[in-house]
């Protein structure tokens, strides 16, 4: 093939995944930061007390750019993508999310940043918790949105929803089931987790399907899921240890978790308010982004 020919195809299979769906503020910089072993794509911008951003799968930290620009006003926020996922480096093991706890505070300690608030989504929210359970006193609120934690409260339950099948899929035949049809697995989740599949847009179907078509993105992306019996063990014995105790907020989508996230936290924290976002469903930054950065912001600008 002639070496223009190359070159046109290498920028049309990079271009999805070179842009983010909705930007940033140009006042944000990208850094690769080493930490605990592997190295993190980081998103930082703003100025003030320290948030940070933790994605979950099926997108990367790209999904959190309406409330970074919003926190950013007020706050130095923080946005890794998580080990395997999305621009970080992707390493053979360390897929257990208290690994990925250190992973953050590696980060911070990089960044030579103590204390935080925090803001999670379903993986990321398992991430928080492992890093929140450990450096109980370097989290000052907490924000977890739409999912469970392994082994906390109602776990067993919730693995016997049929909707959740994903959770114990994965293996190299899967793998190659998938390999090149990334965009037709991830639909299954953004379709059958939305409230209004419409509300996640082709732009970001195409841009973060990209993503994970990079090579060795859905092997880290099934071994997240493959760590979940670990996880499950490394909550309990977190739990052992006590309950959380810094302010909790608990976030479902109305056609998702809905009231029930707050009930999953009340069995791994003491203080927890609920907030339901109305016509959402898991995708709450994709389906109401105003709604959801408006519940985030309110529950962190909150005096003690």
């Amino acid at each position: 093939m002639p070496r223009f020919m190359l070159l046109i195809l290498a920028l049309l299979v990079a271009a999805p995944a070179a842009g983010q769906v909705r930007p940033f503020p140009p006042s944000f910089v990208e850094r690769d930061i080493a930490t605990n072993g592997t190295t993190l794509h980081v998103r930082i911008g703003g100025k003030g007390p320290a948030v940070v951003l933790l994605h979950g799968y099926g997108e990367t930290g790209d999904m959190w750019a309406p409330l970074a620009a919003d926190l950013a006003r007020d706050h130095l926020v923080i946005v890794p993508d998580l080990r395997g996922l999305g621009r970080s480096a992707r390493p053979a093991g360390g897929y257990d999310k208290k690994t990925q706890g250190q992973d953050i505070g590696g980060l911070l300690d990089a960044l030579k940043i103590g204390a935080v608030d925090l803001v999670t989504h379903d993986i990321g929210n398992m991430v928080g918790y492992a890093f929140a359970a450990e450096h109980r006193d370097r989290v000052k609120r907490f924000v977890l949105m739409d999912a469970p934690l392994p082994g906390v409260g109602p776990w067993e339950e919730i693995l016997k929803n049929p909707l959740l099948w994903h959770f114990r899929f994965g293996g190299p035949d899967m793998e190659r089931l998938v390999a090149g049809r990334e965009r037709i697995y991830l639909d299954r989740f953004w379709n059958e987790f939305s409230a209004t599949p419409a509300k996640f847009s082709e732009a970001s179907r195409n841009h973060y399907a990209a993503l994970y078509a990079l090579p060795g993105a859905m092997h880290a992306g099934f071994e997240q899921f493959k760590a979940f019996d670990q996880d499950a063990r490394d909550n309990q014995a977190f739990l052992a240890e006590g309950l959380l105790t810094m302010p909790v907020l608990a976030i479902g989508g109305d056609h998702s978790f809905g009231a029930n996230m707050a009930g999953v936290m009340r069995f791994a924290a003491r203080n927890v308010q609920s907030a339901v976002i109305k016509d959402s469903g898991h995708w709450l930054i994709e389906e109401q982004p105003e709604a959801t950065v408006a519940a985030v912001r309110a529950f962190l600008d909150a005096k003690p």
